[in-house]
């Protein structure tokens, strides 16, 4: 009998495999901590910059722009040079984690000299544009590695959406806070130079604790942890490491689970830029995310003027803030059923109405110009959600058919052009100011402004946005394309 019960044992089927687990909660909350250097970034110049320098140091509408876009433009250029070198670089604390942490610093440093404002007028303007140079710089060799994470760190769509998500609540609660509090701390400082100064080290502060914390949350996580045998050798000019390391067998055969096999890099940035030409998703978001970008740098840029010359209420800028941020906390959970293109669409339909329905603002009451910005700010939160979720893929995607590291590049392309974008706003902004006649002051205060200023500062704040938002819908078509072969 036992014999028979032997054989029967032997005979019977395999029970099924548990189902993957996802990632664990540190990875998920340490990843997510990134997203306060990532928002403090985005929001704090958005918002502040071109007021700062067109109602304190006095620079014109159209230079101030400029001033906020060149640093951009530098980006594009360094943005994939960084992801080459994060994807060559081998150390013990992993490919991307070195970046993270000393980029993330070095950028808080920058962050606080921007506002610093040793000097009012063009000297003090040719500072701070200096400062946010240095910043925007530190800033690539944070972000391209830290977005390039997500693929290695999880190898099925829903974990990488997992980690995304908890992206996208952070940069709500990160944009919630500092959107909120900065303004509040340049009052509180008595406004002008010395209330600014205040807001950069505030700022700075948030950078560095983010920094620190994706630093020590991602530490000897699966897909962050240095591959074994290789030189610990930073930078552009290490040598490449080999395929990964043989170790304990996962689902693929040569990877642990959850770890994504790490390929070879690619020889050359000339190989990557054609790879992502290959790839008609990766290309359709990039020109997707340009547009984007550009429509949320034109609402942030918007928000202090709209705030003073439409509503006629500067302290209300603290409110707009937390209306437009506020529903990332509680509609990524929903929009997280939907999926790729058609949620982005959806999301973008609710942002856009929005933004439109703001023109009405000098008609309406307070409370319903902040029901209106959170309609935008629902919105919002989902376009973000499925850009970041569909960027992974696509690096996921293009690895599996080239076999290539390519995460790195590919993010720094994707970086770039979402930089692009949100430059662009307060540039193409601070043009509409210029042409409708805006004047500005080197009080610290706005000047009073004609009703072709105030039109144009309405017309600019609402309507921009939602005309690039209905470009970028058409713009992502492409993205369920299939993948061009490549040459090997």
């Amino acid at each position: 009998m036992a014999t028979t019960a032997t054989a029967r044992t032997r005979g019977a089927a395999p029970s099924a495999p548990a189902p993957p687990a996802g990632p664990p909660a540190r990875l998920r909350f340490g990843y997510a901590s990134g997203s306060l250097v990532t928002a403090t970034f985005t929001t704090l110049p958005g918002l502040l910059l071109l007021p700062y320098l067109t109602d304190t140091l006095g620079v014109g509408a159209a230079l101030a722009g400029a001033v906020v876009f060149v640093p951009k433009a530098w980006d594009a250029l360094l943005n994939p040079l960084v992801g080459r070198a994060s994807d060559r670089t081998r150390t013990r604390w992993g490919a991307r984690r070195p970046y993270v942490l000393w980029g993330g610093l070095a950028m808080a440093a920058a962050f606080a000299l921007t506002f610093a404002g040793p000097l009012p007028g063009a000297a003090g303007a040719w500072f701070t544009a200096a400062g946010y140079l240095l910043t925007a710089t530190a800033f690539a060799f944070f972000q391209v590695p830290y977005v390039a994470m997500p693929a290695e760190l999880a190898d099925r769509d829903e974990d990488r959406m997992r980690l995304v998500g908890g992206r996208v609540a952070v940069i709500g609660v990160a944009a919630l806070v500092t959107g909120a509090a900065a303004p509040a701390l340049i009052d509180a400082g008595g406004g002008g130079l010395a209330g600014h100064r205040w807001a950069g080290v505030f700022g700075a502060v948030v950078i560095a604790l983010g920094a620190l914390w994706v630093f020590a949350g991602t530490a000897a996580t699966p897909g962050t942890a240095a591959t074994p045998g290789t030189a610990a050798t930073p930078g552009p000019a290490a040598t490449p490491g080999p395929a990964a390391t043989p170790g304990p067998a996962g689902p693929s055969g040569g990877a642990p689970p959850g770890r994504l096999p790490v390929a070879e890099s690619e020889p050359g940035l000339r190989r990557q830029f054609a790879a992502a030409r290959a790839n008609p998703s990766f290309t359709a978001l990039l020109r997707c995310a340009v547009v984007q970008s550009a429509a949320t740098g034109v609402l942030l840029a918007g928000a202090p003027y709209f705030a003073d010359h439409v509503l006629r209420d500067s302290a209300g800028l603290g409110a707009l803030v937390v209306a437009f941020v506020a529903p990332n906390l509680l509609t990524v959970p929903l929009w997280s059923r939907l999926r790729g293109r058609r949620g982005y669409a959806w999301a973008s339909a609710l942002f856009a109405a929005g933004c439109l329905l703001l023109l009405a603002a000098p008609a309406l009451p307070d409370a319903a110009v902040l029901a209106v910005m959170a309609l935008a700010g629902a919105g919002h939160a989902g376009q973000l959600l499925f850009l970041y979720a569909m960027l992974p893929q696509c690096i996921a995607r293009g690895g599996a058919r080239g076999g290539s590291r390519r995460a790195g590049v590919l993010s720094g392309l994707f970086t770039t052009c979402e930089g692009l974008g949100v430059a662009a706003g307060p540039f193409l902004f601070g043009l509409v100011l210029q042409l409708s006649g805006y004047v500005s002051s080197g009080t610290g205060r706005a000047a009073e402004q004609s009703a072709t200023a105030e039109l144009g500062v309405l017309a600019g704040f609402a309507a921009l946005p939602a005309l690039a938002t209905a470009a970028a819908v058409v713009l992502l078509r492409g993205y369920d394309r299939p993948t061009a072969p490549t040459d090997p």
